[in-house]
């Protein structure tokens, strides 16, 4: 029998539950439970206390006792799709950001006509805001938080800011409040810890609040308080192989040339967002509303193993940037005393595109998104602890750190393809990983020799998921285009609404063309957003972005 299966007979398996499950659930808005959702950046898996870890995790150590550990929860091996995921629900590869995120150079985001799950929690009466890291846009204002469903922003824009002022990208200020530079003096993390308490003690009291809060910990490049630097500065450096070999090399290089181990800097950072967290966590304590408040954690991609990065993933193979499981299955956790059972642990695969349809389901609010999402709701297995199987196909994908190197996957409850795909300029090669992951979930037998019809049938449909991609998305460039210069302030970079066209730009052939070469474009990538090749239009893509068909159900036919 086939390993995938299509989408439609998923969603039969988990339609019927998830409606018992959402008509049971609070209709009033005044009665729905607060939402969290924290995001850690470069997580690894080996890096918590109830994993065994030898950093002190007490705050995540609560969630895990106290709630469910989501233990297969998966994201992408890099951030910003990770990020586009959780906050649209739908699969990166359709966004244009799946093979490396949004750089500072970059004037590309979340097309302004995609939903985002705050805009459905805005629309059902609920506060909402972000604290942290944005990462999705920032060269116009439609990129913004303030105009993706967040009332209240306060962070950064981008990635790498430091821990420490003054907050800077590139040479560039980086650090707002809904579009004004803020001059916030203290330890980054412990200051998203401040202003999350103090919108939490402020909020509207008669309104449920949503409340995203992504760390920037622990990211290179790394850095704490004394006394944490202090704490960790004998942690043990030698850790196990990774058994992904970019990674391993890195940390071999650094041996030889004598380098200071980043694991003791890594584990005071990781030390510092826990303590962010326990402050969170302890005012809603003091609120009396830890009861009604789920609590979502998560790593956005796997932890940073190599060399500078300093996490251990250990026993899961590689890390970042890899479709190993090191690099995409990631540390988890949701607290709901009300409505999850403490102490529990859920199996099922979940993904970031999943969490938009299940706390919207917990929540028992109207996702209002026009586009069908690509995540399913799970709530039974995360509120009931059934079994949800995964028959249909998951896929993520990179390309970084090296451009034209791609690390490729695709998987379900049975089977896992990891490819290679190294472009060079005269050829390309491939390299095939086969894994029986319901047994070998860490990846030690590679059984692509044994298995030649599977890696061949998993190939072809990772093929046809790539070429869903807009030719114009995001690609692995680490550096700046020759002579690019950052602004000084990056709140004043955001182009004004007002001072941009009222529709998305049409490019450069006419429109009549466009339908032409798409199609000619096959395998490369879509001209045509959001729009997959008709078999029975002989590959033609109709619809996108100004068509008529740009809301149609664009359910992948594999």
């Amino acid at each position: 029998m086939s390993v995938i299966k299509t989408a439609a007979r998923l969603a039969l398996c988990t339609f019927l539950p998830s409606l018992a499950l959402t008509a049971a659930l609070p209709a009033v808005a005044a009665d729905r439970p607060n939402i969290i959702v924290m995001v850690a950046d470069d997580l690894g898996w080996n890096d918590v206390g109830y994993h065994g870890g030898d950093i002190d995790t007490p705050s995540l150590d609560r969630l895990a006792n106290e709630g469910v550990q989501l233990d297969r929860f998966y994201t992408t091996p890099i951030c910003s799709p990770t990020r586009a995921a959780l906050m649209t629900g739908r699969d990166p590869i359709r966004l244009g950001v799946a093979y490396g995120v949004i750089m500072p150079w970059d004037n590309t985001g979340i097309h302004p006509d995609e939903h985002f799950m705050p805009q459905s929690f805005e629309a059902a009466g609920y506060q909402t805001a972000m604290v942290g890291k944005w990462h999705l846009g920032h060269a116009q204002q439609t990129f913004h938080p303030n105009e993706r469903g967040f009332q209240h922003f306060y962070g950064h824009l981008h990635t790498e800011v430091g821990f420490f002022p003054p907050f800077a990208n590139q040479g560039g200020i980086d650090f707002q409040r809904n579009g004004q530079t803020i001059d916030d003096q203290g330890y980054e993390s412990y200051l998203l810890a401040d202003e999350v308490s103090r919108y939490i003690r402020e909020r509207d009291q008669a309104k449920p609040f949503f409340l995203y809060m992504p760390f920037i910990a622990p990211h290179t490049p790394l850095d704490a308080p004394q006394e944490l630097q202090d704490k960790y500065k004998d942690i043990n450096t030698d850790l196990k192989p990774a058994r992904s070999g970019p990674t391993d090399v890195t940390r071999r290089l650094s041996k030889l040339m004598m380098r200071p181990s980043a694991r003791p800097m890594y584990a005071a950072v990781v030390d510092g967002m826990d303590q962010a967290i326990g402050r969170v966590l302890k005012t809603l304590d003091e609120q009396g509303i830890t009861d009604n408040t789920i609590v979502l954690f998560f790593s956005d991609n796997g932890g940073a193993a190599y060399s500078v990065g300093g996490a251990d993933n250990v026993p899961l193979r590689g890390g970042k940037g890899e479709t190993f499981e090191g690099g995409i299955r990631v540390i988890s956790l949701m607290r709901w005393p009300e409505g999850i059972k403490a102490g529990t642990k859920m199996d099922s695969i979940m993904t970031a595109m999943d969490v938009f349809p299940t706390l919207a389901a917990a929540a028992g609010i109207e996702t209002k998104n026009r586009r069908k999402l690509d995540g399913r709701d799970m709530t039974a297995a995360v509120l009931k602890g059934e079994k949800i199987p995964r028959k249909d196909l998951v896929f993520f994908g990179s390309e970084t750190p090296i451009f034209g190197q791609f690390y490729l996957t695709a998987f379900n409850d049975e089977w896992k393809l990891v490819q290679e795909v190294q472009q060079n300029q005269l050829s390309t090669d491939v390299t095939n990983r086969l894994f029986k992951i319901s047994e070998d979930p860490n990846e030690y037998n590679n059984l692509a020799q044994k298995y030649p019809e599977v890696v061949q049938e998993l190939s072809d449909a990772i093929m046809q998921w790539r070429a869903l991609y807009p030719i114009n998305g995001t690609r692995g460039h680490l550096v700046a285009p020759p002579g690019w210069r950052a602004p000084k302030d990056w709140s004043t970079y955001p182009m004004a609404i007002e001072d941009l066209q009222h529709g998305p730009a049409p490019g450069m052939p006419p429109s009549f063309a466009l339908p032409m070469l798409d199609r000619m474009h096959g395998e490369r990538g879509r001209l045509i957003y959001d729009c997959k090749p008709k078999w029975w239009l002989a590959g033609f893509c109709i619809g996108g972005d100004n068509g008529p068909n740009n809301i149609e159900n664009h359910t992948q036919d594999l």
